[in-house]
């Protein structure tokens, strides 16, 4: 199972298509029931260092594909953990923190931000 943020944010780079992961796990398929704490650890680590990169390429404002990756990766977790009776809860509340930071003195993310990521998420919700 993949552990780091390198391998999530390369199979990213397909969103909002079909996402796999270089062994053809999709990205949900990593949150599974009775996951051990380390694994979760791993995981939940390279997730938020992902959610955490594209959330800093994103603010830039440059290239809204970042936006719709950081959606997708948000619903993928989403997708994954609805299964999962509960275990990945923090992880989930941790990512979209990630996902959605601005900085103290940063501009507050716009409509603009919010339709990318929604894209993403959606996409991610019927194939992630």
């Amino acid at each position: 199972m993949p552990g780091r943020s390198a391998a999530y944010l390369e199979a990213l780079r397909a969103a909002p298509g079909e996402v796999r992961l270089p062994d053809g796990t999709p990205i949900s398929g990593c949150l599974v029931e009775e996951q051990g704490p380390g694994a979760l650890a791993t995981v939940g680590r390279a997730l938020i260092e992902s959610a955490t990169a594209l959330n800093h390429e994103a603010r830039r404002g440059e290239d809204r594909r970042a936006t719709v990756r950081l959606g997708y990766l948000v619903g993928a977790v989403d997708a994954g953990a609805s299964t999962t009776g509960g275990i990945h809860r923090d992880l989930q509340l941790r990512l979209n923190s990630a996902a959605r930071f601005t900085p103290a003195d940063g501009r507050p993310l716009g409509a603009e931000f919010e339709r990318a990521f929604g894209e993403g998420y959606a996409a991610a919700k019927t194939g992630g």
